[in-house]
């Protein structure tokens, strides 16, 4: 087990949160208690990047979808970037690579312009 160590940046279109580590029952609730103190603004991006994410469960997927809904309250959209292919993986296979935009890093994340939902 990795422990897991979340960073956060601002950037131009908002919050990037980098994710190393396990995303797991143990960690997720990290995440999750991480998010209501992001200040996301209507029509900002929220991007996770999961470039470090080393395992992901299902509390971490949970944790994922946490993360949306709380874009989605705050009016503002989410991509994912970096995501390893078993987690890619897991996320189609759950269909939710219909819900999160995924790209193949932060910056490229941050460039599109086009809403997620």
């Amino acid at each position: 087990m990795s422990p897991l160590k979340i960073s956060a940046r601002d950037v131009a279109t908002g919050p990037v949160l980098e994710i190393l580590g396990d995303l797991d029952f143990a960690h997720a609730g990290q995440l999750r208690g991480l998010l209501p103190t992001l200040a996301l603004r209507p029509g900002q991006r929220l991007i996770l990047d999961l470039a470090g994410l080393e395992f992901c469960d299902s509390s971490g997927i949970t944790a994922l979808i946490a993360a949306h809904h709380h874009a989605l309250a705050a009016q503002a959209d989410i991509a994912l970037a970096g995501v390893p292919a078993n987690t890619l993986r897991i996320l189609r296979i759950v269909g939710l690579d219909q819900i999160f935009p995924v790209h193949p890093d932060s910056e490229a994340a941050a460039r599109d312009t086009r809403p997620s939902h």
